[in-house]
């Protein structure tokens, strides 16, 4: 957010352990790590990466301040030459990241940071606080989009957000993600999105009668009038009382009522019954526009199991709180170390296999089909490596040799999906303008198939390995039996 806070020490303690520990070593080499996922929230087939444009600020500013270093110092566990060094620190390396919007998939570098150790450890927390929550927050609000098909889907969970800074963060990734708007006003301020609703329940109930609520709402914003039908009873007083106002006051007047909302009931029967009393007043254009404990689920049954007549959603805590699948499990690892001048690739071993991390310093690539501009597969190849998309192009399983895919040369278009954000400690990257982010995923997300997107056992999107990658993991792995 705009007013400057210093977030440096938002950062596990351990950060600062180890990194006292590399100073008395003298340790200086530069080192690689992968920022990078291992499943996909809600078992979908993929994942919305958004965050960048914090992550970024968050650098920029990386810095301790005097108060900082002293409350350091009350804990007794640090070196005053260490702490000298600590009011000193910037961040000097290089950072190469996806663009925000991108759909990502398990097992890709996110981000990927080159610098020196004590550097690239401190920042280790921030960047996986950033980018955890916006792209499990972009990437729900992506899924309840979908399932509206086309109606407009309104975010409306502030006061459900885990405190003030979710709430505006959760608003901006939901907006990336397809969102028409969001009901928290700060997040308009800030950010430039739209910013969406009309009253609560407490408005109607101060009044002497539902109906001189909705006149007086009426008579304040005629051109922008959406009531709330439900406070008493949706059927018997608030769809009258609603109509009762537009005759009376708002079409004499030239105006129309743009809407009614219902916040409780049966969504798909009450829908269903206040269409027919708006149709049967002449009343086609008023939307309909229903929240309460909304989701992706919900959605796609009242649409096509209930045939309910509803022009927009109003989505609150299952959205901000991504509440089905609230944990994104954003992993920050070590994969290369220079030694020597050279960079030494590392892995990490586990007996579960899909913690088994893919070694060295690597690029990652997005196969498009030439044909239909589709995306094929990623694949991660070691930094040196030099493709050439008329060739045939043989792409791996992570862990099996046996297990490959050959695309024919000339079919098909590769796009390299890190780009530099950082470079020696100086930002590269020109962050797009949140509308411009939106359109962005959008175009991106039409790349992805259908059947990849899908809420139910999706189709499995592949993140393989060029050959060179594979043979190091395999060889590092034997290296460590």
């Amino acid at each position: 957010m705009k007013e400057l806070r210093n977030l440096s020490l938002v950062m596990d303690f351990y950060e600062l352990t180890m990194s006292q520990c590399y100073f008395n070593q003298n340790k200086d080499q530069e080192v690689v790590f992968d920022l990078f996922y291992r499943n996909n929230p809600d078992n979908g087939g993929l994942c919305l990466f958004c965050g960048l444009e914090q992550v970024i600020e968050y650098v920029k500013n990386l810095h301790f301040e005097k108060e900082d270093i002293n409350y350091l110092r009350s804990l007794h566990q640090f070196s005053e030459e260490f702490l000298d060094y600590l009011s000193t620190v910037r961040f000097t390396g290089d950072i190469y990241a996806i663009p925000e919007g991108t759909p990502v998939f398990p097992h890709e570098p996110l981000v990927r940071v080159k610098a020196p150790i004590i550097e690239a450890q401190l920042v280790e927390t921030a960047l996986l606080l950033a980018l955890n929550h916006q792209t499990l927050i972009a990437t729900k609000a992506r899924r309840i989009v979908q399932a509206s098909e086309g109606r407009a889907v309104m975010e409306f969970g502030a006061r459900r957000a885990h405190n003030f800074d979710a709430a505006i963060y959760g608003a901006r990734a939901a907006y990336i993600a397809g969102c028409a708007g969001s009901a928290t006003t700060y997040a308009g301020k800030e950010y430039g999105l739209p910013v969406l609703g009309t009253m609560a329940h407490s408005f109607i109930q101060s009044f002497d009668s539902e109906y001189d609520a909705f006149l007086f709402y009426a008579k304040t914003y005629p051109d922008q009038c959406t009531l709330l039908i439900d406070t008493y009873s949706t059927l018997k007083s608030g769809i009258k009382n609603a109509i009762r106002v537009a005759k009376d006051y708002l079409e004499p007047n030239g105006y129309r009522l743009k809407g009614v909302r219902i916040d409780s009931g049966d969504m798909a029967y009450l829908s269903k019954q206040v269409r027919k009393e708006l149709d049967a007043n002449s009343m086609q254009d008023c939307g309909i526009v229903v929240s309460n404990s909304l989701d992706e689920y919900v959605i796609e049954s009242l649409i096509h199991q209930q045939g309910a007549k509803i022009d927009s959603f109003g989505v609150g805590e299952n959205l901000i709180c991504s509440k089905n699948s609230p944990v994104f499990g954003g992993v920050y690892k070590l994969v290369a170390i220079e030694k020597d001048g050279e960079m030494i690739p590392k892995i990490k071993i586990s007996d579960n296999v899909e913690k088994v991390t893919n070694p060295g310093l690597k690029k990652v690539y997005r196969i498009y089909e030439k044909d239909t501009g589709m995306a094929q597969a990623d694949f991660m190849a070691l930094e040196h490596e030099v493709l050439d998309d008329q060739k045939d192009l043989t792409i791996y399983h992570p862990m099996s040799r046996w297990k490959y895919k050959v695309i024919e040369g000339g079919t098909y278009e590769l796009r390299e999906l890190l780009v530099p954000i950082f470079l020696r400690g100086k930002v590269v990257y020109q962050c797009p303008s949140l509308d411009g982010i939106r359109e962005y995923s959008k175009r991106e997300l039409d790349t992805i198939w259908e059947e990849i997107k899908r809420f139910a056992y999706p189709q499995e999107y592949y993140v393989d390995l060029t050959k060179d990658l594979l043979d190091l993991k395999l060889k590092l792995l034997n290296d460590h039996k």
